[in-house]
């Protein structure tokens, strides 16, 4: 079934997107040969909650843009979920015409929502450069991605961006280590491109939700530090059924 996130794209578009498709698979195999996806990220490395995999994080100079995987405490997520992956842009590498959205209450200094650690924050490179947070892709225990979130921007002490600006920045997540890329860093890459219709509605979605929870509590808490308001839109996945869904749009337009 063609979802109404492709029915309304180009043809360029969509061949982009089966173009992220084949890649997305390719990884994936090439990858299921090496102990998978989870192994190349945690590395051998002993698994600990909150630690960032690949140690450093993985970070490309050139494009600025950034990722990492890490887990939660069990009770802080599902029981299908093993950990996911957090997909940045620094300021560097944005568009030069965005800017961040300022609200009235950021004014406020010292919020008591504020949390004193992020641990979903990205570390250090390109110090004092702001970040942008686009999505984070959900690995179950079998290290297959099935699902997709945003977050309020507590979750990874981001610069907030109005989400018509966030979805420009996903043509600029490109990323490569010294050298070149790994299947990791492709894969992560090609992830975006493939569902990139649908994450930049889910980064719609993600502003709403985060509008409506401060216009319930009528501008009365700091709404980007409000605790009780972290995922902001998610989206359950399946690479196989996307992959053929791209390609009967594409069938369709031609």
């Amino acid at each position: 079934m063609i979802g109404p996130e492709l029915a309304r794209l180009t043809r360029a578009e969509l061949e982009a997107m089966s173009a992220c498709g084949r890649s997305v698979a390719e990884c994936q195999a090439a990858l299921g040969e090496r102990g998978g996806i989870l192994a190349a990220a945690l590395k051998g490395e002993a698994v600990e909650e909150w630690r960032h995999y690949p140690g450093g994080d993985v970070f490309d100079p050139a494009t600025h843009a950034q990722y990492f995987y890490h887990l939660h405490p069990p009770g802080e997520r599902g029981p299908d979920e093993h950990g996911h992956f957090h997909t940045f842009l620094r300021a560097r590498g944005m568009p030069a015409d965005v800017r961040p959205l300022v609200m009235p209450e950021l004014a406020i200094a010292g919020s008591p929502d504020a949390p004193t650690l992020i641990p979903s924050a990205p570390q250090a490179h390109e110090d004092g450069d702001p970040w942008c947070h686009l999505v984070a892709i959900v690995m179950n225990h079998a290290g297959v991605p099935i699902r997709l979130f945003t977050t309020n921007r507590w979750v990874t002490g981001e610069t907030w961006y109005r989400a018509s600006d966030v979805a420009g920045m996903l043509d600029r997540f490109s990323v490569a280590r010294p050298g070149g890329a790994s299947l990791l860093d492709r894969w992560v890459t090609a992830m975006l491109g493939l569902y990139r219709p649908q994450i930049a509605a889910l980064i719609e979605a993600r502003d709403a939700a985060v509008m409506s929870w401060r216009r319930r509590r009528r501008g009365k808490v700091h709404v980007f530090d409000d605790r009780r308001l972290e995922i902001t839109s998610a989206l359950e996945i399946d690479t196989a059924m996307q992959r053929a869904a791209v390609e009967a749009a594409l069938r369709a337009v031609m």
